[in-house]
């Protein structure tokens, strides 16, 4: 069958972030390549998709304006390994790698999660994701309980399995996405709970992880504060460096909460629960 291919320019900067919202947002595959001193990507969509409206929400996603875009209409063609060729194994902290299903583990020594880019966010690509990973790596205690709160496609419950933390739980307010995380965490070895929001098992977590925007982010303050133990930590990512201060004051009410880490404008913030 047909499909409908977009096509669209951003800054450099920005198109990772793009990328993973098209993703997000419906586009079965996105491919970048340098477009002179911009950056093109182009999006393959089931032939009836709207458009207007899948840049629109995608650039929404990114907190982006929406930007220009020109479609087509291709031929059947197996597009799936036209998308796999624009990914590879990538290195997101210093001994961990995520590995699409069809690349070989480039280090036999690597701490390898096997992810494939696809039906929800987070294929550790993106400089959010980046942030919170390499956290993981560097600070999460052996057995620590954890709570991936807005998981998309489970990588930071997962990563936080494979460095050890105790209990698991992983939600999402999208079906598809906690479908995606427990079939991506079975396909890794890693045991944990997904649930919708509301049907969380009760409790709290010594690690409460959120990647997700800032805005969503400042309105789940009391939610996850409520779900962090006295002395448990929260990390929130998705922040634009000029957000940072913003959501960090709206968690100091219940957290010692600041700036953790900055990369390429993007900003991990988060602290411990008094």
């Amino acid at each position: 069958m047909p499909w409908l291919s977009i096509t669209l320019e951003t800054d450099a900067s920005q198109a990772e972030a793009l990328s993973e919202a098209l993703l997000e947002e419906g586009a079965d595959s996105v491919a970048i390549e340098p477009a002179g001193a911009r950056t093109r990507l182009n999006a393959l969509a089931a032939v009836d998709a709207d458009a207007a409206a899948l840049v629109a929400s995608a650039a929404r996603a990114a907190d982006l304006p929406p930007p220009a875009f020109s479609i087509a209409r291709v031929a059947d063609e197996d597009w799936v390994l036209r998308s796999q060729s624009q990914f590879g194994p990538i290195r997101v902290a210093d001994r961990l790698w995520i590995v699409p299903s069809w690349h070989a583990p480039p280090d036999p020594a690597a701490l390898v999660v096997r992810l494939d880019p696809g039906l929800a966010f987070g294929t550790g690509s993106h400089v959010s994701t980046r942030l919170v990973l390499k956290y993981l790596e560097r600070n999460l205690r052996a057995g620590e309980r954890v709570l991936d709160y807005g998981c998309g496609s489970g990588i930071l419950a997962i990563v936080a399995g494979k460095l050890g933390a105790g209990e698991i739980s992983a939600t999402d307010i999208d079906p598809q996405a906690l479908e995606t995380t427990a079939a991506n965490a079975a396909g890794n070895g890693v045991a944990l709970g997904v649930a919708m929001p509301d049907s969380l098992p009760p409790g709290t977590f010594d690690l409460v992880l959120a990647n997700i925007l800032a805005a969503p982010l400042i309105a789940l303050e009391p939610l996850l504060a409520a779900r962090a133990r006295p002395g448990g930590r929260v990390v929130l990512s998705g922040i634009l460096e000029s957000q940072a201060a913003e959501v960090a004051a709206a968690y100091a009410r219940n957290f010692n909460a600041g700036l953790i880490a900055l990369e390429d404008g993007w900003a991990l913030v988060g602290g411990e629960r008094r």
